[in-house]
């Protein structure tokens, strides 16, 4: 039993933000800048600082393009508190964690709409493109119970775009080139779209396609590596997206939009560059394939209330191929398989917001999906297929808040919610017969309060606490993990309290936001070691704890009217125990992580963005997972020039990785050396 990736989604209401004040009057200048999709938004902040500026929770446009950042995991790394890294291993997938919490701890969603695998949680978050995103949403430590189950850690949101213009048209592209300036891949963006007075229509596409990166110059390979250098072995990917909406926008108050996204995507994975190559799993993903439709809408009901709606179905496709060996050309021995899921879900929310007084807004919400996972597998050399086997599951959430203004400076908000989940089918296929895992459901109880203090119009401090729980997944209670573990049908869901005391201000020129934080994770889930009829396996139980604390600062300021500097630093410490494991470490996060860039502009329409990324090392584990150690201190720096032609016509050129450093995030999987780029852009 295969448990990869699978599809579904869950439904996002308004999420507080942590580092800036939410008054009224903050959301309707929100709500007006740029062409962000606000149907679509979860976290609600204050205006940023004009022109190009990276703040603690959202990532705009701009600083994705000019930055080059085209993937998602690529993208967040831009921000404070978010790192991205790679898992290895026969994935080979791109992770992204917010102040040390992982992929299952973190949802994320589009326009409001969770992403969500039911069978294993495994997002590889290479596999999202930014090119047709108007902003990326982090809420860290704090996110609203009105958002459904599963922050535990915090949350992610996607907003795609909306016409603000009559007419609007947008095309963008990038030629990649490598270390020695041969073709290496290239990304496209095409946007259309109208908004009239009463309605609005878009569409959206854009495609990623990498034919190979290139390792560093200084990568060694040792005799009877999987990896010669050079170009990097099974690094070709393709992924694409169509977004399309329609809009009705009857008055000023109400809105409703159906949006219809479909994204493709396959890739290979490249191989551990020690290991010997008769002991690497050689995988490919020929598919990997989302379908997504949903209609959002916001209600005024009266002048003191409002109602919030989404309703959508998705689905998911995901092929996985093992093949014999490196050649990736047969399926004769019994390590090879096809591995299928072909999953579906539907769901909705519902929302309503009422000012009980002037001073008082009650919210109410209710969230309900149900998952629809089914899988079967080809075995090899017999070429039988098993029967497909399927797996049921609802999730119910019902939620409560209420911000309530103390002073005109100072709001104090709390909420509640129970989440709630049944399972009502789990079936496996083993010894040529189906089997139907014992039924267990799963409920959780959260809370959280937080107190914004909004000294002026350029001054906030909030401090909050949140107690969230996230539910296993379907993997971690019945996956036999190749033969190596026995199922855990009642594992509890675990658990992270959450402080937070922040604040942002401005300085003159000076934008300065701020945070620091600390996290109580408890009921942590862990493989525990145990016999199963004279076998030794594991079982996933909750047995583990731990505690995550640090602090991030992020700065933008604009001392000249030519030149903007920026940049952000977070420090994160992680103590994880896992009772099994004496030598274990939490893998994946640098304790020190920044980022910094400046926009220079010397001459009318020409810019000059050098930056660098910059991590301490990290803990990872060996392929055995055995041995533990750290690595991944890198500085990476880039540069962009950026010339408009004339209006709504600009060229570009660059280089990532200047230096060609060659550092490794996880266990013998090293990252891109140097590489270049042309890019050319035009907006009517």
């Amino acid at each position: 039993m295969r448990f990869a990736p699978a599809f579904a989604v869950t439904l996002s209401c308004i999420l507080a933000s942590p580092a800036l004040a939410q008054s009224a009057a903050s959301e309707d200048q929100d709500a007006q800048r740029g062409n962000a999709f606000t149907l679509g938004q979860i976290i609600v902040t204050a205006p940023a600082p004009d022109g190009l500026s990276i703040t603690s929770s959202t990532l705009d446009a701009e600083a994705i393009t000019l930055f080059q950042r085209n993937s998602l995991d690529g993208a967040v790394n831009l921000m404070p508190g978010v790192s991205s890294s790679n898992s290895g291993g026969s994935r080979n997938e791109r992770l992204i964690n917010v102040r040390g919490f992982d992929r299952y701890q973190v949802p994320l969603s589009i326009d409001g709409i969770r992403v969500y695998l039911p069978a294993d949680g495994r997002l590889d978050y290479g596999r999202f493109l930014t090119s047709d995103i108007a902003q990326v949403q982090v809420a860290k430590s704090y996110a609203s119970v009105l958002d459904g189950p599963g922050a535990m850690g915090g949350a992610i949101n996607l907003v795609t775009r909306k016409p603000t213009e009559p007419i609007e048209a947008e095309a963008r592209g990038t030629l990649n080139l490598g270390r020695k300036a041969e073709y290496a891949g290239y990304n496209v963006f095409a946007l259309l779209g109208t908004k009239q007075d009463k309605w609005y229509a878009q569409a959206s596409y854009t495609r990623n396609f990498t034919d190979h990166w290139d390792l560093p110059g200084g990568y060694d390979p040792i005799a009877g590596s999987a990896e010669d250098g050079g170009r990097r072995g099974f690094s070709r990917t393709a992924d694409w997206r169509v977004n399309a909406k329609l809009g009705f926008t009857p008055n000023a108050n109400d809105e409703y939009s159906i949006s219809y996204t479909r994204q493709e995507g396959s890739k290979n994975a490249p191989l551990h560059i020690t290991d010997r190559p008769a002991t690497q799993r050689n995988w490919s993903w020929p598919y990997w394939n989302i379908d997504s439709i949903y209609f959002l809408s916001t209600t005024a009901l009266g002048d003191r209330a409002s109602l919030k709606t989404r309703v959508y179905h998705n689905s998911f496709d995901n092929l996985l191929r093992a093949f014999d060996d490196a050649s990736q050309t047969t399926q004769s021995k019994g390590r090879a398989f096809n591995s299928y899921y072909a999953d579906k879900a539907w769901g909705g929310s519902a929302q309503l917001d009422v000012d009980v007084s002037d001073i008082d807004r009650l919210s109410i919400a209710a969230h309900y999906r149900r998952d629809k996972h089914v899988e079967w597998q080809q075995a090899f050399p017999s070429g039988a297929t098993e029967p497909k086997q399927t797996s049921l599951e609802e999730t119910y959430s019902i939620a409560a808040e209420n911000k309530l203004d103390l002073t005109p400076a100072l709001a104090f908000t709390a909420g509640a919610s129970f989440d709630w989940r049944n399972l009502s089918r789990a079936e496996d296929y083993a010894n040529n017969a189906l089997i139907d895992y014992p039924l267990h459901n799963g409920e959780a109880l959260n809370g959280q309060a937080q107190l914004v203090w909004s000294a002026d119009a350029r001054t906030s401090v909030h401090a909050g606490v949140s107690s969230r729980a996230r539910f296993p997944t379907i993997f971690e209670r019945f996956s036999s993990r190749f033969g190596g573990a026995t199922s855990s049908p009642e594992l509890k869901a675990e658990r992270a309290t959450n402080y937070e005391i922040g604040g942002a201000r401005d300085f003159g020129p000076l934008h300065a936001e701020a945070a620091v934080f600390y996290s109580h994770l408890n009921d942590v889930i862990v493989a525990f070691p145990t016999v199963l009829q004279g076998q030794p396996v594991t079982q996933s139980r909750n047995l583990g704890s731990g505690n995550y604390y640090g602090g991030e600062i992020a700065l933008t300021a604009r001392p000249a009217s030519t030149l903007t500097l920026g940049g952000n630093y977070t420090y994160t410490h992680r103590d994880l125990d896992d009772p099994t494991n004496t030598a274990f470490q939490p893998t994946g996060v640098p304790t020190h992580k920044a980022f910094v860039w400046a926009d220079w502009s010397p001459i009318a329409g020409l810019h000059i963005l050098p930056s660098a990324d910059i991590a301490s090392n990290r803990w990872t584990v060996g392929t055995d997972g055995s041995r533990y150690y750290r690595t991944g201190s890198y500085v990476q720096a880039n540069l962009t020039v950026n010339h408009a032609l004339r209006e709504g016509v600009e060229l570009g050129a660059g280089v990532r990785n200047v230096f060609d450093d060659y550092y490794v995030l996880t266990d013998g999987f090293p990252e891109p050396g140097r590489s270049f780029f042309l890019s050319f852009g035009f907006k009517y």
